[in-house]
């Protein structure tokens, strides 16, 4: 007989959602992963993208999909919270700025169209109402916005999970803080072997080991799937400019390309105590092919060329950031093939895959969760589920 029911290997932001779902409907749940490295930057082993405090969330989405698994998981939040006693969720609004033109006029009208389709309340503001309402930023004289002021703002994706591991736990779900190393399907069960040298085994397995899905033996054959390494950049905020700052809302800021958008978290204390403003972008393209050029990433500090033009660009859109320190530091994106989530099966029937952030999916990690607790519960996903979106492509 199996360990378990269930495992789910991965115990990020999908996979902790998944075990939560899991646990609520069966018996029989794991949740496999290792927690957060002490030492981030002697850690060997894998790593995980929600080692943060803020990611932004918002129902105001280009993609009408996106958008969809957004608002699912937006609408749980108060319910996670409230069941872990976790608070994660900050409402400061979403803002989108941009001249219209290019991908930043296409974003916009399509995002319009969804907002109207799920009853987002988004204002439009022309430049003057633009200015009057943020003064906080100095934005080009073409730029106007749509801000989303309700159930929008920034998560905390390191309470998020917590929270919703506390839950899976308490409603019974075995927390294994280990690493999975190899996964093979048997006469007896799916196996799983971890790094430490323990066996697990259970009827079915779901790997939401985003980035690192392809960097162990873990699937039968590798998603196609890429692992690109991001920068970020933070600006030290003293008390004068953290009352400058302060209502500002989490904010995109959209250009012609994709490689010249920019987001930006607004102020938010993390664990070393100091009050940081974030922004990052989406120019960087390289993939991390594997396990050691992984962790060399996440030891890193990020592309110094990236940081330059990550901190030219907010102190052109927010000047009174001149003089903050400035630090940097390295996440991974995982971007798939068709720009959604992977949720389905392997070439084997019992092991299944959650993977495939693309750089936008903390604000939706509940609903995709819940889509992969689906998908081993039930064996397949419906059209409402987005089964021809989310299914996998393998290499």
């Amino acid at each position: 007989m199996p360990d378990f029911k269930y495992i789910v290997v991965g115990a990020g932001m999908m996979g902790a959602a998944a075990a939560r779902h899991l646990s609520a409907q069966t018996e029989g749940v794991a949740l496999i992963g290792p927690g957060e490295p002490a030492d981030r930057k002697s850690h060997k082993g894998v790593f995980s993208s929600h080692y943060d405090e803020a990611r932004i969330t918002r129902g105001f989405d280009g993609d009408p999909v996106w958008a969809e698994l957004a608002q699912r998981s937006i609408r749980r939040y108060a319910e996670i919270e409230a069941k872990s006693g976790i608070r994660f969720f900050t409402e400061a609004g979403c803002l989108f700025t941009g001249n219209g033109k290019g991908l930043a006029g296409d974003y916009v009208s399509r995002a319009l169209s969804s907002a109207g389709r799920l009853g987002l309340g988004v204002e439009t503001l022309g430049t003057e109402a633009l200015a009057g309402r943020f003064p906080m930023f100095s934005l080009p004289a073409d730029h106007g916005g749509s801000f989303e002021a309700r159930n929008a703002g920034h998560i905390n994706p390191r309470a998020l999970v917590k929270a919703q591991c506390s839950i899976a736990g308490a409603q019974g779900t075995h927390l294994v803080g280990e690493t999975a190393a190899h996964i093979h399907d048997t006469s007896h069960g799916v196996e799983v072997v971890t790094r430490e040298g323990t066996v697990h085994t259970a009827e079915k397995v779901i790997v939401a080991a985003g980035g690192f899905t392809n960097m162990a033996e873990l699937l039968p054959s590798p998603v196609d799937m890429a692992a690109t390494g991001r920068t970020i950049v933070f600006f030290e905020l003293d008390e004068a400019r953290q009352a400058i700052f302060g209502a500002m809302p989490s904010t995109i800021v959209l250009a012609e390309t994709e490689d010249d958008i920019v987001y930006i978290l607004p102020p938010v204390r993390y664990p070393d105590g100091k009050i940081y403003l974030k922004i990052g972008g989406e120019s960087e393209k390289g993939r991390l092919e594997t396990l050691a050029e992984a962790v060399d990433w996440f030891h890193s500090d990020g592309t110094p060329g990236e940081v330059e033009f990550l901190t030219r660009k907010a102190l052109s859109l927010m000047p009174e950031l001149a003089g903050c320190p400035v630090t940097s530091g390295s996440c991974v994106a995982s971007i798939t093939r068709s720009g959604y989530p992977y949720i389905g099966y392997t070439q084997s029937s019992n092991i299944a895959v959650l993977t495939g952030g693309n750089f936008v999916s903390a604000k939706s990690s509940d609903e995709i969760g819940r889509l992969g607790a689906v998908l081993l519960a039930s064996g397949q996903l419906t059209e409402d589920e987005f089964a021809a979106e989310m299914s996998p492509v393998f290499i």
